[in-house]
């Protein structure tokens, strides 16, 4: 394994574990979400470097606008739920209630 390979697997596994273990705050775990998508973003990058082929040269791009897009609605998300109970907790949100 190389020291990339291991960098970028590593950045995604503490972010799989700050979404799993510290769950307390919404922003949190948006946090824990943008950081793996952004450690596949990079090791997707290095890949098509590494390739050398023209191919999959759109493949990261594309996980950047699917990136955006779900950092765009986690935030509209939690604003939303700020308004309507006034805090970001997890714990205070009722899944059951629309």
């Amino acid at each position: 394994m190389t020291p990339t390979h291991f960098a970028f697997s590593s950045t995604f596994l503490l972010g799989l574990a700050g979404l799993a273990f510290h769950r307390t705050h919404l922003l949190s775990a948006l946090l824990c979400l943008e950081g793996m998508m952004l450690s596949l973003f990079i090791a997707l990058s290095l890949w098509t470097l590494q390739l050398n082929s023209a191919s999959f040269s759109a493949s990261p791009m594309l996980l950047l606008a699917f990136s955006a897009c779900e950092a765009s609605a986690g935030l509209a998300l939690l604003v939303a739920t700020a308004r309507t109970h006034g805090t970001d907790r997890l714990q205070s949100l009722n899944l059951l209630q629309c």
